[in-house]
């Protein structure tokens, strides 16, 4: 089965120290195995404490990079790709010092920015990509991460936007994969459990919510078919809940959360946690 964790997203944007010490301890007693944390800003939490508070309670790490406005990684200038760069470099010494087996998200350009490109601009996006990403996916290599790269939707960028092309796109590169978020998936995919089983070998991470961000289980997703996917690509990492406050106007309007998603953050998380061991539950007792 799967280690199933939670985004401290559901609760909380930034997250700093004091939300480490009341989020991990909290995230814990709902019986949650990882705790997937964001690095908006380098600073915002001590990787140490954040250490500290995930093995007194016995949790697993994942880590997540963010992508603003001002980090990128094509068609920008010289001084601003390196400074995102030394961003990417970071985060992944701080997954490395909190034994998370990947550092994830849109590591190619800032949520939001889209353009038009005919099918030779969009090669030459990609080739610049990977000359830009090769030095942070070596630094990946050298301390043990893997860089996993998100395709998002048409809305939130132009460049990988499918599966496919992200599988395309860091094809040869070292530590370097595609993480999957099936919130992204169900937009872009016309099939998403043929998606998910075509990047076999590739995928780094999986974070899931149900199809309106919300509760795992409370949508039209197949989740016995998703899982299913999921074991014939190879995958046995941690599937994550990523989901997003309404009671914060940065993040609500970053993720477009217009409207409460459950009845509580409590509970979305909780019960997605429950929803999704049942599944894994009924996938693995013997069939008769």
């Amino acid at each position: 089965m799967h280690s199933v964790g939670v985004n401290t997203w559901v609760w909380t944007s930034p997250l700093d120290d004091a939300g480490l010490r009341e989020r991990i301890p909290a995230i814990a007693g709902q019986g949650f195995d990882v705790v997937e944390l964001p690095v908006e800003n380098l600073g915002d939490w001590d990787p140490a404490e954040a250490k500290r508070l995930l093995g007194e309670h016995g949790l697993g790490a994942s880590l997540v990079l963010v992508m603003p406005p001002g980090r990128e990684l094509v068609r920008a200038e010289r001084a601003t790709v390196a400074a995102t760069q030394d961003y990417l470099r970071r985060c992944l010494d701080i997954a490395a010092q909190l034994g998370a087996p990947a550092l994830s998200g849109p590591a190619y350009a800032s949520v939001g920015r889209t353009w038009r490109m005919t099918e030779g601009e969009r090669a030459a996006c990609v080739r610049e990509w990977r000359e830009a990403v090769t030095p942070v996916v070596e630094h990946a290599r050298d301390v043990g991460v893997v860089l996993g790269v998100e395709p998002l939707n048409r809305y939130e960028t132009s460049l990988f936007n499918t599966v496919d092309q992200t599988v395309r796109a860091v094809a040869g590169l070292p530590s370097c994969g595609v993480a999957l978020d099936i919130y992204h998936q169900n937009i872009e995919e016309r099939d998403v459990a043929a998606a998910i089983r075509s990047a076999h070998g590739h995928i780094a991470h999986v974070q899931v919510c149900a199809n309106d961000r919300g509760t795992p289980g409370r949508d039209h997703f197949d989740w016995p078919e998703l899982l299913a996917a999921l074991a014939d690509a190879g995958y046995t990492g941690p599937l994550c809940i990523e989901s997003f406050t309404a009671h914060n106007n940065s993040i609500a309007t970053a993720a477009s959360i217009w409207r409460p998603l459950a009845t509580s953050q409590d509970a979305l998380a909780v019960d997605g946690l429950c929803f999704l061991r049942e599944v894994m539950a009924q996938q693995r007792a013997p069939r008769n």
